[in-house]
C-alpha cells in the first residue's frame, strides 16, 4: 500500500463581488483510493459546499468569494492499493457487454473527436490483438509522436490539432489517446490528479491530466505524457474529457497566480515506506 501526502494552495485576486467558483481539487473516494484525513482552508470568511457526483464521484467545492484575495488550500492524506494485473490476461470488452455507465466514454465529445479519427485509428491499430496491449500500443504511439512542450496549446486545442501540430502538454496527449481508443470503440475517459514523480525539468508539481480505460471490467491507468508515475496518480475527477473536470470554473472576474502544489511518499500504519515507481503490470484504483 502506497501512502501519500498532497497540498494545493490556490490564490486569486478577486475584482467583484458575488464571484462564483466551483473546484475539483478534493481527492476522490474510490474502492482502492482512500482519503485517509483531509482539510480545506479559505482565506475569507465563506461557507464553503462540497457536493459530490452520484455518477462519477467527483467532488465539487462551491463558494461565492468577496471582492479582495482569496487562497484555497487543501491537504490530504491517501492510501492507494492498486489492483495489478497481467496485460496480456485483460481483454477488451465488446460493445453488448459494456455497463450502461461506460457507455458514454465509446462516443465523440468536444475535445475528442473520435469520429474523424476513425480511419486512422484503423489503420495504425486496427490489425492489433484486441486487449491491454492494443491499448498500450496507442498509448506508446502518443508518446512517440507527439513532443511535450510547455504552453503549445490553449484551452480550444483539441485530439485531432494535437494528432496534425504533434505538440502539447498531458492534458492533449490524454485528449489524442482517448480519442483514437474511442475511435476503436474502447472506452475511455479523462481524468485529473497530480503529477508525482515528474521531471523536476519540467517544472514544478503541477495537476496533471492522465487517461483510464476500460477494459477486463476495469478502469485501468495510462500516462501517454509520460512524464509522471501512474503508480502515484491521486485521482480528483473523471469525465469525458477537459470540460467536464477543470480544476476550477471561474464566473466572475478574478486574477489568477499559479498553483503551489506538493505531493510526497510518507510510511503507512506499519511503518513501511513504499514510494511509486514504475511497473510493468496494468494498474487501476478502481473497484
Amino acid at each position: 500500500m502506497i501512502r501519500l501526502n498532497i497540498r494545493l494552495a490556490l490564490d486569486y485576486e478577486v475584482a467583484e463581488p458575488g464571484c462564483d467558483f466551483v473546484f475539483n481539487i478534493h481527492a476522490a473516494h474510490t474502492q482502492r483510493q482512500r482519503v485517509l484525513a483531509e482539510s480545506l482552508d479559505l482565506s475569507q470568511p465563506l461557507q464553503p459546499r462540497v457536493e459530490a457526483d452520484p455518477t462519477t464521484g467527483n467532488r465539487y467545492l462551491r463558494i461565492q468569494a468577496r471582492p479582495g484575495p482569496l487562497r484555497v488550500s487543501y491537504d490530504a492524506t491517501i492510501d492507494l492499493q492498486h489492483h495489478a494485473g497481467e496485460p496480456r490476461d485483460i481483454p477488451e470488452i465488446p460493445i453488448a457487454g459494456l455497463p450502461l455507465h461506460v457507455l458514454g466514454y465509446i462516443y465523440p465529445s468536444r475535445y475528442c473527436q473520435s469520429d474523424r479519427l476513425l480511419r486512422f485509428a484503423m489503420r495504425e491499430f486496427g490489425q492489433l490483438r484486441q486487449g491491454y496491449g492494443r491499448v498500450q500500443a496507442i498509448r506508446d504511439w502518443v508518446l512517440a509522436h507527439t513532443s511535450f512542450t510547455p504552453n503549445s496549446s490553449t484551452s480550444n486545442t483539441s485530439a485531432v490539432d494535437t494528432l496534425l501540430g504533434t505538440v502539447g502538454v498531458c492534458r492533449d496527449f490524454a485528449h489524442l489517446m482517448i480519442a483514437l481508443c474511442r475511435a476503436l470503440n474502447i472506452p475511455a475517459r479523462f481524468t485529473t490528479g497530480i503529477d508525482y514523480g515528474a521531471d523536476p525539468a519540467l517544472g514544478p508539481s503541477d495537476f496533471h491530466a492522465y487517461v483510464e480505460v476500460y477494459l477486463g471490467h476495469r478502469w485501468y491507468l495510462f500516462d501517454p505524457s509520460g512524464t509522471a508515475i501512474p503508480m502515484g496518480f491521486v485521482r480528483f475527477g473523471t469525465g469525458r474529457d477537459a470540460a467536464d473536470v477543470a480544476f476550477a470554473t471561474i464566473f466572475g472576474s478574478v486574477v489568477t497566480s499559479a498553483p503551489q502544489i506538493g505531493i510526497e511518499a510518507v510510511a503507512n500504519g506499519d511503518g513501511t515506506l513504499i514510494t511509486p515507481h514504475h511497473c510493468d503490470r496494468a494498474l487501476s484504483t478502481d473497484g
